[in-house]
């Protein structure tokens, strides 16, 4: 590897880290604003989508300049095929952060409803998969991200159970159907932020070791 490469791909994983703090930042700000009514929490989601969207701009014109300037193989390639996913996966993720925050916006000036709802626990599992999918890359930890894909299948059960109760409800009490949408929309939002972990995850699979292993398959 040339020095001029050395230093690309350096700068490369730095903006993509600084990528995925922006996002895990978002994220985290959007669950909290849905499971306490923080209307402010979530404008502030909302607005600084933009600063998403235009980094993930920057990164991908980052990848394709070290791809043309370099052309790397092996490993390097590898790295920034996967840089190239994950900052797709991280820009995907922080628009159903935004919609999130929009669910819990509009949540927020409506009365609680009537029925116990786990979005403490389903936010705090979407919140550790997040966290741990970007540690996995950070570390470059193939371990780690086959924890983030093994814990999505209790965010999946969480998003049925709450599918299945806010479902009863609108049935018995008609007049909670507008809340009630919202409340599946939110929880069906960060089942999909859960998914975009996965993705992250498998992408550092594949970083590491060459492995594809999505829909369950190893190629």
């Amino acid at each position: 590897m040339t020095k001029h490469l050395e230093r690309d791909l350096d700068l490369l994983k730095r903006e993509i880290l600084t990528m995925g703090a922006l996002v895990e930042e978002a994220t985290s700000k959007a669950i909290t604003s849905l499971t306490n009514r923080r209307s402010d929490l979530a404008d502030e989601v909302i607005n600084g989508d933009n600063v998403l969207d235009s980094t993930e701009v920057h990164v991908e014109e980052a990848c394709l300049k070290v791809l043309a300037l370099h052309q790397p193989v092996a490993t390097d390639l590898r790295f920034i095929v996967a840089v190239l996913k994950v900052n797709n996966d991280l820009e995907r993720m922080g628009d159903l952060a935004v919609n999130v925050a929009e669910r819990a916006m509009h949540l927020a000036t409506e009365d609680p409803l009537p029925i116990p709802l786990k979005f403490e626990e389903l936010g705090e599992r979407v919140r550790r998969m997040v966290k741990d999918s970007l540690d996995a890359l950070v570390n470059v930890d193939p371990v780690l991200a086959r924890k983030v894909l093994a814990d999505d299948d209790a965010v999946d059960a969480l998003n049925r159970e709450m599918f299945k109760r806010v479902q009863l409800l609108m049935r018995e009490k008609p007049e909670t159907v507008e809340r009630a949408v919202s409340a599946l929309s939110a929880s069906r939002h960060l089942e999909r932020i859960a998914d975009q972990a996965t993705n992250v995850a498998e992408d550092v699979i594949f970083m590491v070791e060459g492995d594809i292993v999505r829909h369950g398959l190893k190629v």
